[in-house]
């Protein structure tokens, strides 16, 4: 938060029309890359100190975090009005294909007036609309859904708090649960190529399906690597429980090994062909 209002004092005082200027803070309400949740909040009080609009992205939020799902602004008791444009990919929570951009009627009659000549846009198939409103009709008569997944996500918790060679990065609640490496191995492309291994070994040896993250070289920020995780309500207990039991074994014979070869003299490329 310390650097976001710096920044947006370096852009208030460059700009001499900063008040008629249409400016955006854009906010991703939970990091694709951490498992971080937005504080809103404090966000909220920035928009609103150096005049500036905000636009928030609920992908990783609609329908997860809040007492009924609602999001992000339920989940830091924010009201919705605050927010000037909220959009989200409808292929997390709501299982079907497309998204959708509300916010007041003011703002959406202007961005449909605007927008059409720079952002090409089609309508959804009825049947993916239909499946969209049919998920929020199921989230809306079950709040126990939400209730489940937070359940699930202390499960994983749990079961991966004494994981050796690796801790949890993510915020308790997010349902992108981020695994990093306790201690670095000096590079970060070294760091990436065990966290593949184990990621790679999980599926060939215990059929259990996580992800590294993966870094570009158009990032502008040092985005952290690790083991993504995501969890829904579609998992038992009996499933949470194995893909921890099959992380901590695939993780320390990787470790074990990592060891093995750096005390042993072996260069990096024979521990990566011993990784793939």
């Amino acid at each position: 938060m310390d650097s976001l209002e710096k920044t947006l004092e370096k852009v208030t005082a460059q700009n001499k029309r900063a008040k008629k200027l249409r400016r955006y803070i854009v906010v991703e309400s939970v990091y694709q890359n951490s498992g971080q949740i937005a504080p809103l909040d404090k966000i909220i009080e920035l928009k609103e100190k150096y005049r500036f609009r905000v636009l928030l992205d609920e992908t990783n939020s609609f329908g997860v975090l809040g007492r009924t799902g609602r999001g992000l602004t339920e989940y830091c008791g924010v009201p919705i009005e605050k927010i000037d444009i909220v959009t989200a990919a409808m292929g997390h929570a709501l299982a079907t294909e497309g998204g959708f951009c509300t916010g007041s009627a003011r703002v959406i009659d202007h961005q449909r007036l605007s927008s059409s000549g720079y952002v090409f846009s089609a309508s959804l198939p009825p049947y993916l609309a239909s499946a969209a409103i049919t998920a929020i009709d199921i989230l809306e008569q079950n709040p126990d859904l939400t209730s489940k997944l937070k359940e699930n996500i202390a499960i994983l918790w749990k079961g991966l708090s004494n994981i050796r060679g690796l801790s949890i990065a993510s915020n308790p609640e997010s349902p992108i649960v981020f695994l990093v490496l306790e201690k670095s191995t000096g590079s970060v492309k070294s760091d990436l190529q065990l966290l593949e291994g184990i990621a790679d070994r999980a599926l060939k040896q215990e059929s259990i399906f996580v992800m590294a993250s993966k870094r570009s070289t158009l990032d502008k920020c040092p985005l952290p690597v690790g083991i993504r995780l995501f969890v829904s309500t579609a998992h038992s207990e009996f499933d949470l429980l194995k893909a921890c039991e099959s992380l901590k074994r695939v993780a320390a014979a990787m470790l074990r090994a990592k060891k093995a070869f750096t005390s042993s003299g072996y260069d990096k490329l024979s521990f990566s062909r011993f990784c793939f």
